[in-house]
């Protein structure tokens, strides 16, 4: 885990979840050009948050059709979402596949917009984290990333 991002304080309550054991990955999610590798365990508890990603209750689960509300803390894992950008690709790794998406929006919002973690038509994964990056205290926005289905090339181009 590359830390060089992280408050002191998070590294700490990373440290200190490892002695706890680790739950089941539900997927690795993955950010190239962010250099972002993180697993998702299920739900948003602090014993989850302090060693991870989590999915957000009632959002679908990764590798299914649907929106896969993933949460993460700002001076931790997703801190390095402070340099994401449009187009951007993301990956979940889950155990039966790969699954190629790409970032089509990015929005700031506050915590009580939870439409944003909404069921969609189709496959999305839904990025949330506190915002700003390097608010002291409880911060009063949040990051939002939508990522859906990368476009597939069509076959012999």
């Amino acid at each position: 885990v590359d830390m060089k991002l992280w408050s002191a304080v998070r590294v700490k309550a990373y440290n200190a979840a490892l002695q706890r054991g680790t739950p089941t990955t539900l997927a690795i999610l993955r950010i190239p050009r962010l250099e972002l590798e993180v697993p998702v365990y299920d739900g948003t508890t602090d014993a989850v948050l302090d060693l991870a990603a989590g999915r957000i209750e009632d959002t679908a689960l990764p590798g299914t059709s649907g929106n896969v509300g993933i949460a993460a803390h700002r001076d931790g894992f997703f801190r390095a979402l402070k340099d994401i950008k449009e187009g951007d690709a993301l990956v979940l790794d889950t155990p039966l596949a790969t699954e190629q998406y790409r970032v089509e929006w990015i929005r700031i919002t506050i915590p009580t917009d939870v439409s944003v973690i909404d069921p969609t038509p189709g496959p999305a994964v839904t990025l949330v984290g506190c915002y700003p990056f390097y608010y002291q205290g409880s911060a009063p926005q949040r990051f939002i990333v939508r990522a859906v289905p990368a476009a597939q090339s069509p076959a012999g181009s």
